[in-house]
């Protein structure tokens, strides 16, 4: 049965905003007491947060769907709807986030750094926020707006001061073992260590971490044996131990040509050039392995190597290796760039920048991409009159109608707004004004007029008969 995974797919989708409510104030002489509609509630975002008790990506195996809870709609009398609940996600520290296509979205390292996966969708303005002089009752409301949807892939790498390389068999297990009280499953066949081991050493002052992976066979770095699962978790390591079998019973094999191909397959994989190398001979406690350890450490000085001869049966030789490790964690620890303080960077808007563009397409389709049109048109009840008046008025405001006339619309053309794949098309007409017939002009309402004096309602009453009268004189009959 799977107990460890290392890199999984990831469903996940925030909640959807509450719509707003479109509600008019009742009461007692207060047949029209003016818009009370509340706002929507905005939706759950999904938030991955490192947490040093989660070590592997298991959970998001066997469940890769998760999904925050929506905001609840707003109601009359100016309650708004209650927000959903954020959905966070515990991750293993070295989590990386990726999107499809392999880019990294964020690299969690420390433990309660977070990163917003999906945010949840802003929840729809009640008519009551709509309100304004010009537009006293508002017979409308903005819906909410749908939450992210993203499939991404997490992906975890071994937080590690020292990575343990080496064949498999050479008694990389059986090392992290007695440097530290981490208890790995040691056996006399390949690939024994199938899952990461950590181990914590203490040397002195200084206190490491060292990562027991699986084994490198030649072609690793292609994907062959274990050795993907290897080299990633082996990128995020200070130092590199070189674990050397000296007391192999594979008559094709010596320490020499072991380090050339392991060190071939790191320099393939790329990104561990800079890392500082030291050398372990292993099992010298077995008589041929001691002999063999002699003969070919001058040759692996020679190369620039530091080489310690150890015994992790015997215990031989583990302080000097372990003192040695600290000191160049201790070095590279140093080395690091110090964190600056947190700076919030303010890129001010050009004067000149719209926000959105049009474009004219093969088709004759004019498409209108921008953050603040699509995101109005998710917000417009296309079946709401007076909302879609609301939606024509902020376009206009925006200039892009402007722009459509700049880039050759005519009366009739088609317009779109959004992406290919979830757009709002509609036949354009400039300058229309749209809304309630009972309202007249859009954004007036003569429910909430002050009453006319009597000589001005007759004048009015004149006029509207005199205009019939002339229509009428204007028609011939059959």
């Amino acid at each position: 049965m799977t107990t460890f995974v290392d890199r999984v797919e990831l469903h996940v989708a925030a909640g959807n905003g509450g719509h707003g409510c479109a509600s008019v104030h009742r009461e007692k002489f207060k047949p029209l007491g003016g818009p009370d509609g509340g706002n929507g509630g905005r939706g759950g975002d999904i938030i991955l947060t490192v947490d040093q008790s989660v070590t592997t990506l298991l959970d998001y195996h066997h469940s890769p769907h998760r999904k925050a809870t929506n905001g609840k709609p707003g109601e009359g009398g100016h309650r708004s709807g209650k927000d959903g609940q954020d959905l966070v996600l515990p991750v293993p520290d070295g989590t990386v986030v990726l999107d499809k296509a392999g880019n990294v979205l964020a690299d969690l390292i420390g433990h309660g750094t977070s990163y917003v996966a999906a945010q949840g969708g802003r929840g729809g303005l009640g008519n009551a926020a709509l309100a304004s002089a010009r537009r006293k009752a508002p017979g409308f409301a903005l819906l909410g707006e749908p939450g992210d949807l993203q499939d991404i892939h997490l992906e975890l790498k071994t937080v590690a001061d020292v990575a343990l390389v080496g064949y498999p068999s050479a008694g990389k297990s059986s090392l992290i073992s007695v440097l530290s009280a981490a208890k790995p499953k040691i056996a006399d066949y390949p690939f024994t260590t199938l899952v990461p081991n950590l181990g914590v050493v203490t040397a002195g002052e200084t206190v490491y971490t060292v990562a027991d992976v699986p084994g490198l066979i030649p072609g690793a770095s292609q994907g062959k044996g274990l050795g993907l699962e290897f080299l990633r978790h082996v990128e995020r390591c200070s130092v590199l131990v070189h674990v050397l079998d000296t007391a192999t019973l594979e008559s094709d094999r010596d320490p020499a040509s072991d380090l050339d191909i392991i060190e071939a397959e790191l320099s393939e994989y790329g990104g561990l050039d800079d890392r500082p190398r030291i050398v372990v001979l292993n099992k010298i406690d077995v008589p041929d392995g001691k002999d063999l350890a002699e003969m070919v450490r001058p040759d692996l000085e020679a190369r620039g190597y530091r080489v310690f001869e150890v015994s992790a049966v015997a215990h031989i030789g583990l302080r000097e290796l372990s003192f040695a490790l600290a000191d160049l964690v201790a070095g590279a620890r140093a080395a690091r760039p110090k964190e600056e303080a947190t700076r919030i960077v303010i890129r001010p808007q050009a004067v000149d920048e719209a926000g959105f563009t049009v474009t004219r397409e093969e088709d004759g389709l004019f498409r209108v991409r921008g953050e603040k049109p699509e995101r109005w048109v998710r917000q417009t009840d296309f079946n709401n009159d007076e909302a879609v008046g609301y939606l024509s008025d902020r376009l206009a405001r925006l200039g892009v109608e402007e722009r459509l006339m700049k880039a050759g619309a005519r009366n009739g053309d088609g317009v779109a707004i959004g992406p290919e794949d979830n757009a709002v098309v509609f036949d354009w007409e400039p300058t229309v004004t749209a809304g309630a017939e009972m309202l007249g002009r859009r954004g007036e309402d003569h429910r909430f007029e002050a009453p006319r004096p009597a000589a001005q309602r007759r004048r009015d009453r004149d006029a509207e008969r005199d205009e019939a009268e002339r229509e009428f004189d204007g028609f011939e009959p059959f």
